[in-house]
């Protein structure tokens, strides 16, 4: 009777098995498209997180007043996302392809303390663009 039991479950175990090696190789191979596939930046701001395309205003709501601004001057984009508000309070953004366009360029500077990076945010029309890192942090006199 036991015999039996064992017979029964055998060919399950091993098509369990199989399957299990078929996941496994291919969650290497996932693991290994994502790991040539370019990181993406992003920055964490208590518990929000952010990241390219965020609009700038979005940014100081969860990051709060930078350290520093820097107006970069004037660039030219081709891509840049313009803001419409459709009936009934309804809003978004869509591209417009073919154009080209003047848009300020800005860098935001967070201090986040000595024992944390700090970050440097380029806005494109204020539109988030890149997240650079600019060395450990700093205690500022008032917080001494």
């Amino acid at each position: 009777m036991i015999t039996h039991n064992i017979i029964c479950i055998w060919p399950v175990a091993d098509s369990m098995y199989r399957a299990a090696g078929k996941l496994t190789s291919a969650s290497v191979l996932l693991c290994g498209l994502l790991m040539l596939s370019q990181p993406a930046e992003a920055l964490r701001c208590g518990s929000r997180l952010v990241r390219d395309g965020m609009h700038e205003s979005q940014v100081r709501a969860f990051c709060g007043e930078p350290i520093a601004t820097h107006y970069l001057g004037l660039v030219l984009r081709s891509d840049y996302p313009q803001s419409y508000y459709g009936f009934g309070g309804i809003s978004g953004s869509y591209y417009r392809h073919g154009y080209m366009t003047e848009v300020m360029a800005t860098e935001l500077v967070y201090n986040f303390g000595p024992r944390k990076l700090m970050r440097v945010l380029r806005f494109e029309g204020g539109y988030l663009v890149d997240i650079k890192t600019a060395g450990y942090g700093y205690l500022d006199k008032d917080d001494q």
